[in-house]
């Protein structure tokens, strides 16, 4: 019997010119829309794709999907394995919020179980209680898995397309445990855009790559202390500590405030809102000289793309009390008080 047409559960993103981001940094900017992806962040093409792959191999086993994640890989999980009719169920720590063990149950999850002070303490009791109990559980882990970093790729090959086969000067990504980071690394070897420069950035507070990479291995952060919940992988994938280390890549760490501010602008200038974690890509845009320092070659007529990676975890109310804690803007580019964030700007 010939097996059945598995959907896709991730979607194709726009890739779109940014005018008041071009005129903010000082070169074109293009926004890679991930935020549209099914579960809102692109963590809908990695873990999709791992769902995806772990059917195909076992097209007849009545499979159910497991994370422990309470952030975006978990909601990307039930979202990827609901749309192709499996079930997933989502183990997390007593201290996710009660906004996201709510979106995580809305978008179809078998169960949520809170259990453990910590992530690491959630992901045990799933190892060892729960999928000990399923002998047809797959294990969907947040970032670190070839099948992962093959999802991710994926939007390289759209970038491509959209932008006539023409290279970019440079990718922005956000680094939490390394996923996206790994899939643009391997999309753009397999597209043949080896001299493209990519810029991965992570928060203070959560620089496990940039720890890494300054001990020259592989290392753990002793915590997160970083508001960007999502980028709070204490230890990188191995493979993305060692993409991390090739020509041409280069480690970004700014500040929360600037991460914030990467959000509530964004808000005021595409009406898009992400969580943290995205908004210290955008912040690269908004900070006076930063990527013609950070991008060998860079001129006016310089094309970067930032991958818009998204987020659930994110409402209004936290995008007013971002603003409300990190307002204030220094040190606009050329032409920067023409931006629409620049005007709307908290004063003082």
């Amino acid at each position: 019997m010939p097996q059945r047409e598995l959907p896709q559960p991730w979607i194709e993103t726009p890739l779109l010119e940014s005018a008041a981001l071009s005129k903010a940094a000082g070169c074109r900017i293009f926004l890679k829309y991930e935020n549209l992806q099914p579960s809102g962040s692109f963590k809908s093409r990695g873990i999709g794709n791992l769902i995806l792959s772990s059917i195909r191999a076992r097209p007849t086993s009545p499979l159910h999907f497991y994370s422990s994640s309470g952030g975006n890989a978990g909601l990307a999980c039930v979202t990827a394995a609901r749309s192709l009719s499996y079930p997933a169920t989502v183990v997390v720590p007593l201290s996710t919020s009660a906004f996201m063990v709510t979106k995580i149950r809305a978008a179809g999850a078998t169960a949520v179980v809170q259990v453990g002070a910590s992530w690491a303490e959630a992901d045990a009791h799933l190892r060892e209680h729960v999928l000990a109990q399923d002998p047809h559980g797959v294990y969907v882990p947040p970032f670190d898995h070839p099948a992962i970093w093959a999802g991710a790729s994926s939007m390289v090959r759209e970038m491509k397309a959209q932008l006539g086969g023409e290279e970019p000067d440079a990718v922005v990504c956000s680094v939490g445990g390394g996923g996206l980071f790994c899939g643009i690394m391997e999309g753009l070897r397999s597209e043949g855009w080896g001299g493209v420069q990519v810029l991965a950035c992570e928060t203070e507070g959560a620089a496990s790559l940039r720890g890494s990479l300054e001990a020259g291995e592989l290392v753990s952060l002793d915590a997160i202390t970083s508001i960007a919940s999502s980028l709070g992988a204490k230890r990188v994938a191995r493979r993305a500590f060692e993409y991390a280390r090739e020509e041409g890549v280069r480690s970004v760490v700014l500040s929360d405030a600037q991460a914030a501010r990467g959000c509530w602008r964004l808000a005021d200038d595409e009406r898009v809102m992400v969580e943290v974690a995205c908004g210290v890509s955008v912040a690269v845009c908004y900070e006076e000289g930063l990527l013609r320092e950070l991008v060998q070659g860079l001129g006016r007529e310089g094309r970067v793309v930032v991958v818009v990676c998204g987020g659930s975890n994110v409402s209004l109310e936290m995008l007013m009390g971002l603003r409300e804690r990190f307002g204030g803007v220094e040190g606009l580019v050329d032409g920067g008080e023409d931006v629409p964030s620049g005007v709307t700007a908290p004063k003082g």
